[in-house]
């Protein structure tokens, strides 16, 4: 009977040791790294040969398209990047029809043809409306999510000869995975240690992000009683533990003041001053991307629309001016406008909200800017106008513009009920 109990624990070490190799064996996804008791290879989603073609796509996308097929090759030049993207595609199945549980079958697709890669040293914006396909690319990316077709590469992987791939991953999630009881002390420490953190650099760690990150009063606080602006901040000092090489974060400053949202954005380029890193952040604020990104990617319906850096972008997307009048009296709509089209012939409306009035002026409109602001200044006083604003294109103003294009394919979609799209004088 001794003999017997004395056995027991070891033989429930075997029972779950085998326990959780068949489980790693049977159902487990990809991963950057080998581990000698339970992941013998480094497990990757098979390649299948996305169906389409990218033909008609801007001139940027192509040549980012053939980076991506040169760098992919095992015995290229150019030093290999943190994060290769290549013709990826993802497709959903959802059930449609009066009822979900017996209708037909239909596939979404939520990203189409999409290349990319992200340099060492280098933090890519992606950017783009609701449901274009920016979190889809994450969760692949983060591997939570099969890509249909297409490929992934994370690090060295793939490259003859590279077995000792140090590559890590730190991935701040778009809703928080946080433990309601613990607390955010507790959080960081767990975190660390499965990242195989040292409990000297651990202390440290916590001590340096805290500093960071106004982080000190929370540290005890369990994370339910967070803000949501903490939160993020929390799930941010999580990912970015251990050092990690690739770094994604999704949408990261969701819900945080603006001095904490420059706090945060002062701790990422920091922390990327480090060029063997390379991350991709998601994100809704032009700000952020501004003060943040190297280059930004804008995706549209599934398809990357545009990529470069952001003064690229502005250049390109956001030829001519931006003029803005704000009016006291909006019976004087129709005169303003006869005076915007004499001083500005080629303007065109874009919008119309209740006593705002936005015009595109073309480039060859405006000879010189003292002349324009002059004319814009005796406008003023003549008619009465609260304010204006004249000024080059901004990040904001391209996004929206590119946005549009999504707003017409979901007018499209549901065209079978009616609905039409209002015009500038409508709204």
């Amino acid at each position: 009977m001794t003999f017997s109990a004395s056995l027991q624990p070891y033989l429930q070490i075997v029972t779950i040791w085998g326990l959780l190799w068949f489980l790693e064996w049977k159902f487990g996804t990809r991963s950057l790294t080998q581990d000698p008791v339970f992941r013998f290879t480094k497990r990757e989603h098979p390649f299948t040969q996305n169906p389409e073609q990218l033909e008609d796509a801007d001139e940027e996308v192509l040549a980012e398209r053939e980076r991506v097929n040169t760098l992919k090759r095992p015995h290229q030049e150019e030093e290999r990047p943190t994060i290769l993207v290549n013709a990826l595609r993802k497709e959903f199945k959802e059930r449609s029809g009066i009822s979900r549980c017996f209708g037909k079958k239909k596939k979404r697709t939520a990203i189409k043809n999409t290349s990319f890669c992200v340099k060492k040293g280098e933090v890519l914006g992606l950017l783009g409306p609701n449901g274009a396909g920016k979190t889809t690319s994450v969760l692949i990316l983060a591997g939570e999510m099969k890509p249909t077709a297409g490929q992934v590469v994370l690090g060295n992987a793939r490259i003859p000869g590279k077995t000792d791939d140090s590559a890590t991953l730190g991935y701040c999630p778009q809703h928080n995975p946080l433990w309601p009881n613990l607390t955010v002390k507790e959080h960081l420490e767990i975190h660390a240690a499965i990242k195989g953190m040292k409990k000297e650099d651990t202390d440290c760690a916590i001590k340096r992000v805290a500093e960071a990150l106004e982080l000190k009063d929370h540290l005890q606080k369990t994370t339910r009683r967070l803000s949501a602006g903490v939160s993020r901040k929390v799930c941010f000092a999580i990912s970015m533990l251990g050092n990690p090489t690739i770094v994604l974060l999704d949408e990261p400053s969701t819900g945080l003041d603006p001095k904490g949202q420059q706090r945060l954005w002062r701790a990422i380029r920091a922390a990327f001053k480090n060029k063997e890193r390379g991350a991709i952040l998601t994100t809704h604020y032009m700000e952020e991307a501004e003060a943040v990104c190297d280059r930004v990617a804008i995706m549209v319906s599934g398809n990357l629309r545009c990529i470069g850096s952001i003064q690229h972008l502005k250049s390109k997307f956001g030829k001519g001016y931006l003029l803005e009048i704000k009016l006291k009296d909006t019976q004087q709509v129709n005169v303003i406008h006869e005076e915007v089209l004499r001083l500005f012939p080629q303007a065109t409306k874009k919008e119309r909200f209740s006593s705002l009035l936005v015009y595109n002026i073309p480039m060859e409109n405006v000879q010189s800017l003292s002349q324009a602001f002059l004319q814009l200044e005796k406008a003023k006083k003549t008619y009465d106008i609260e304010e204006y604003s004249f000024s080059q294109a901004t990040l904001q103003q391209v996004f929206l513009e590119l946005a549009k294009e999504q707003e017409k394919d979901d007018f499209h979609l549901e065209s079978s009920f009616g609905w039409r799209q209002l015009s500038s004088e409508d709204t």
